[in-house]
């Protein structure tokens, strides 16, 4: 569990890269700031917290406007999700 605690961990601080991303537009880093509240919601299973991000993470990799550095990112968080389950 430990393990699962501090992968999480460094999910939420690449999370936190991509939100204070300048060159990132605004509902990108909006929908990154949204991923990381749903992570930190103790009060719901891990499993469904993972998921919730998963899918704004999806959607947020889906926008025409996202340069490629930061849908690069957006896969390799949701990859990293992907084992949190």
């Amino acid at each position: 569990m430990a393990d699962m605690e501090t992968r999480l961990r460094q999910i939420m601080e690449v999370l936190d890269q991509l939100a204070e991303d300048t060159s990132v537009p605004r509902n990108i880093r909006r929908g990154a700031t949204d991923a990381k509240e749903r992570l930190l919601r103790k009060a719901e299973a891990l499993d469904v917290r993972s998921a919730s991000a998963i899918m704004i993470l999806d959607e947020l990799a889906n926008d025409p406007n996202i340069p490629l550095h930061g849908r690069t990112l957006i896969w390799n968080i949701i990859s990293q999700l992907e084992t949190v389950k």
